[in-house]
């Protein structure tokens, strides 16, 4: 499956689907895993889990032992994860059980897309997963429902899954071979959690690209710091597509100056003092250079998201091709925990030059175009925008105390059979956080730059795409003169910027 139709079934709508040739190799290891099962000794189908694999179990408890792995594991704590997530989490699932190496029955699929289609959603706590063997204690919360016991969140409002089950006419999960171990075993929940994130992500470092190019119009920038023979020469990829994107969203603009018009002319550069800054500060100049790293970082971590979503993640692996049973570590998530924190370190830099961004736009001083704080009323008596630096800078700050890696904070336990893990659904967790802060940061850019064209009147000289920003953002958040609350035009940028996903930046 293609990171792009993951996106295309959570936030557009589109059925799942089961390829029947997986479906049929599916079914081809679950036959083998009955068949070779007999008379061997194999981890968690006649052995007790975890540091209980030196007992054996008796053949006649073997599907007990399979419920008691659910049963057992279910113990999370915290709030739940919201539906999207949840439903991500299910279809990295299917993922890992569509590669054929589970040995699990193909009802196991069949009803797990069946919850992912009708909008059945398992109640996952937040915490309870140290990220190896996978998320073993979130997924556990899906598997009690799938075996008809938990609750579900459907048509928003919880309810017991039994009752849901009988509504809609689906059958509880079958317990074979090792469906139990199968289901609670992998990073699937960290996973789910980690394509939302990347979701928002590339979209949000989108509306980063559109407010530097949109903030270097109103300080009127020279058009230079976006040149392709500028950024071709640092032979990075991202900054050449970061540089790419702002020539796009430039075009048009009658508010960028050209350097060679205006400072490489020797009848206009005559002056020994400039008032116009020969060179842009940092947050509107090294664009390029700062969210280049940034795209090459979401960029490697959608490979590895959809490397993840088209890999078997459980233990043990039952290859049937080969006609036998390995046993190893594909549920540790150390790809997925890493990808995160990386994830999370270059959200918190986009909430940073965002921040640097929007300081640049109230300090008259620093600006000197514009009035204290983009405030059209009468200064000392009003205040403008003056407060909602306080937010912007106080939820940076917490960005950047969240920026501590969390891939590095294993403990063992498990009776120390988990010596070292992944504490991958931590760091997406964590990720998801910051790319909230983030955005929440940018909302206050975004009504930022809208009322600094009009502090300026620039809207007529804006780029079409710009313009078009500056249009969407004044249907939210009126130009305003007298002091007004902000917080609902927060929170309304804020759902605009995450449900208006930019397309034409490629």
């Amino acid at each position: 499956m293609y990171l792009s139709s993951a996106y295309e079934i959570l936030f557009n709508g589109q059925t799942l689907s089961l390829p029947a040739d997986e479906m049929g190799n599916v079914e081809k290891c679950h036959r083998f895993l009955k068949e070779f099962a007999t008379d061997k000794v194999i981890y968690g189908i006649n052995t007790g889990f975890g540091p209980m694999a030196q007992w054996r179990v008796d053949d006649n408890h073997l599907k007990e032992l399979q419920y008691n792995i659910i049963r057992s594991h279910a113990t999370g704590a915290g709030k739940p994860l919201s539906d999207i997530e949840v439903k991500a989490a299910m279809i990295a699932r299917i993922g890992t059980f569509l590669q054929a190496r589970s040995g699990i029955s193909p009802t196991v699929i069949t009803l797990l897309k069946e919850f992912v289609n009708r909008g059945i959603y398992p109640f996952i706590p937040q915490h309870g997963s140290v990220g190896a063997s996978g998320d073993l204690v979130q997924l556990a919360h899906i598997a009690l429902c799938l075996i008809g016991e938990g609750k579900v969140h459907y048509k928003d409002q919880w309810r017991p899954t039994s009752e849901v089950m009988e509504e809609t006419g689906l059958k509880p999960m079958e317990i074979y071979v090792r469906e139990g171990l199968s289901v609670t075993n992998g990073t699937s929940v960290m996973t789910g959690i980690s394509i939302v994130n990347q979701y928002y992500a590339e979209n949000l470092v989108k509306y980063a690209v559109i407010a530097g190019a949109w903030i270097n119009e109103i300080a009127d920038s020279f058009d230079d710091y976006m040149a392709v023979e500028e950024n071709i020469c640092r032979r990075q990829p991202g900054q050449q597509v970061i540089a790419r994107w702002l020539r796009e969203v430039s075009e048009g603009s009658r508010h960028l100056q050209k350097r060679e018009h205006e400072l490489y002319d020797p009848v206009k550069n005559k002056d020994s003092y400039f008032e116009h800054k020969v060179q842009a500060y940092y947050s509107l100049r090294c664009i390029p250079q700062i969210y280049g790293p940034v795209l090459d970082t979401l960029r490697n971590t959608a490979d590895v998201l959809e490397n993840e979503l088209n890999s078997a993640c459980d233990n043990p692996i039952v290859d049937y091709t080969t006609r036998n049973i390995y046993h190893g570590g594909n549920f540790h998530g150390d790809y997925i925990s890493l990808e995160e924190d990386k994830v999370k370190i270059a959200m918190v830099r986009v909430a940073m030059t965002a921040e640097r961004q929007l300081n640049y736009l109230f300090h008259d001083r620093i600006n000197g175009i514009l009035p204290p704080f983009l405030n059209l009323g009468v200064l000392g008596l009003n205040y403008g925008m003056q407060a909602c630096q306080f937010t912007a800078t106080s939820t940076t700050a917490e960005c950047q105390t969240l920026a501590m890696p969390n891939y590095v904070h294993s403990i063992p336990n498990n009776n120390d059979n988990q010596d070292i893990v992944s504490m991958g659904t931590n760091s997406a967790l964590l990720c998801r956080k910051v790319i909230d802060n983030a955005y929440q940061v940018m909302s206050i850019l975004f009504i930022a730059l809208a009322q600094a064209t009009d502090c300026l009147e620039l809207a007529d000289k804006l780029a079409l795409k710009t313009r078009a920003q500056y249009d969407a953002i004044r249907g939210i958040c009126p130009k305003f003169v007298e002091d007004t609350p902000f917080y609902e035009d927060i929170a309304r940028t804020e759902n605009y910027l995450r449900t208006n996903i930019i397309r034409y930046l490629k």
